[in-house]
């Protein structure tokens, strides 16, 4: 077999890529989505809209999102990638400033459902646009930087929404969509222009894996979903009410969650440039497990509760950055396959966590509030994903080699 180069694109090109998707995460889901949960209530408190009305317009986001992971690929085979994505970091940030005028509830709900169609159609471009171009040895790390955005967006719902707030909810709108306009404006030139530097013979020479891994991978993805939606939704309020500790000390287990969703990519991508992606996604499910267990045998006790926030922080952000990765190492040197298998992973991934958040609400108001059963079922659901992967290693390497 023939030695495959890839010729490095300059560094100072490869950072700048780098950051610009970095933006689009935390633009796109950092700040459309996460910001939300902390305004909702000042939402409720200002009679903007009633309870009701405020958590159909978050389901508007997710719908949003939902539509732009489906449309983000057929649209770019029409249009530029860096045309489309910059034209998407405008509409999210157009609608940080439009829900600054609770007009009526349809234009609430169309802007929502607008930052949602941004983020999904960011989120299935802007990483596998900057990706082609990073050497494959340090694409665990590159992915890692990249789905930070996501994290930090976790972390600064917990403190800056709060901060912003005593400024106003109008007021805090206003500053979102401004704070989204100077990522716009740094993330507007730094996006890589022409084909990934490859050899005309590269292609030739990749030994393609069977499509039941990569379907597999959809699933597990899909079930990794699953997994974090009870910590997503539920742990603030499992903590305050559940274990009776207050607002306060929830918004701390929130604090902690997003700080671990910040560094869970870079630890999951340093990893896996040393072990390889399929190997790093394995340990993280087993940690995964391992950290909803804790609340889901109801083994609570406050720092083996903060452990499990922060694992499943961690975990939530780097999945993400190390499927991605799997992808690119099951479909070398195949962009146009990278960017098919990475949007229908997204949209696998939406489906789940949509269901699940809906599923698991139902779970819950109709067994008592029995929080420890949304635990397990987070725990069974990666529980599922690990033995797929495992199961599907299993048959790839009891499958016969190609000559």
């Amino acid at each position: 077999m023939a030695r495959v180069e890839v010729l490095e694109p300059r560094a100072t090109n490869v950072a700048r890529a780098i950051i610009g998707a970095f933006c689009t995460g935390l633009i796109g889901i950092g700040l459309a989505r996460f910001a939300y949960t902390p305004l909702l209530p000042a939402i409720v408190q200002a009679h903007w809209f009633s309870p009701s009305a405020g958590a159909y317009l978050g389901a508007a986001n997710l719908a949003g999102y939902l539509a732009g992971a489906l449309l983000g690929r057929p649209v770019s085979a029409r249009l530029s990638v860096v045309f489309l994505l910059r034209t998407m970091m405008l509409l999210a940030t157009a609608s940080f400033f439009a829900c600054g005028f609770p007009l009526s509830f349809p234009w609430f709900f169309v802007w929502r459902f607008a930052a949602g169609l941004a983020g999904g159609v960011m989120m299935v471009l802007a990483a596998p646009t900057v990706l082609a171009h990073i050497p494959a040895a340090r694409r665990g790390l590159a992915s890692g930087l990249i789905f930070m955005g996501v994290g930090i967006g976790a972390a600064a719902s917990g403190t800056l929404i709060p901060f912003l707030l005593k400024a106003g909810l109008q007021e805090t709108w206003l500053s979102l969509g401004v704070l989204s306009l100077a990522l716009t404006v740094v993330a507007w030139g730094g996006w890589p222009s022409g084909s990934p530097a490859l050899p005309a013979s590269a292609e030739a020479h990749v030994e393609a894996r069977p499509s039941f891994v990569l379907r597999a991978l959809y699933i597990e993805y899909g079930l990794n979903a699953v997994a974090w939606i009870p910590h997503m939704i539920f742990l603030v309020d499992f903590v305050a009410r559940g274990l009776h500790q207050g607002v306060q000390v929830g918004a701390e287990f929130w604090v902690a969650f997003g700080i671990s969703a910040t560094l869970g990519p870079i630890f999951a991508g340093h990893i896996a440039d040393r072990i390889g992606f399929g190997p790093a996604l394995r340990a993280v499910f087993l940690l995964q497990i391992a950290a909803l267990a804790i609340p889901g045998f109801n083994l609570v006790t406050k720092p083996l509760l903060l452990l499990s926030s922060i694992i499943v922080g961690g975990s939530l952000t780097g999945t993400v950055a190390l499927v991605l990765g799997r992808i690119h190492e099951l479909l070398p040197y195949q962009a146009a396959e990278q960017k098919t298998a990475w949007s229908t992973a997204t949209v696998i991934f939406a489906l789940f966590q949509a269901a699940a958040a809906y599923g698991l609400s139902f779970v819950f108001a109709h067994t008592g509030e029995n929080y420890e059963l949304l635990f397990a079922i987070g725990a069974a659901a990666t529980t599922l994903a690990l033995l797929i992967d495992v199961a599907c290693g299993l048959r790839l390497r009891d499958a016969p080699r190609s000559p």
